[in-house]
């Protein structure tokens, strides 16, 4: 993830003195709070109709997304970087390209 966008996520929160109301625990529960609405977007729609419909607002719900990830991920010490590219060694071990590509089964099925 790009090191300067992730200086500018923490720099605005700490311009505000933020800091001192993320932990752990409430970074988790407003990661999923918007995630959620995100999800919001796609209720009673296909998913074509949604993004056509609601692109700008996807948009803003997904930065959200991001932002609470890269703060959760400060306030937990985790290097994000290293952390989704250990992950996808992770993946690359349960789902090899010979057993997974064009299918949507779960490692433990293939």
């Amino acid at each position: 993830m790009n090191k300067e966008l992730i200086k500018e996520v923490l720099k605005f929160r700490d311009e505000r003195n933020w800091k001192q109301y993320h932990n752990a625990k409430d970074l988790a529960i407003s990661l999923n709070l918007e995630a959620s609405e995100l999800l919001e977007n796609f209720q009673w729609t296909s998913t074509e109709e949604a993004v056509v419909k609601n692109k700008e607002n996807i948009s803003d719900e997904l930065a959200d997304v991001l932002m609470y990830c890269i703060l959760f991920a400060d306030a937990v010490d985790v290097d994000i970087e290293n952390a989704i590219k250990n992950k996808l060694k992770k993946n690359k071990e349960k789902y090899p390209v010979e057993k997974a590509y064009g299918k949507k089964d779960k490692y433990t099925e293939l």
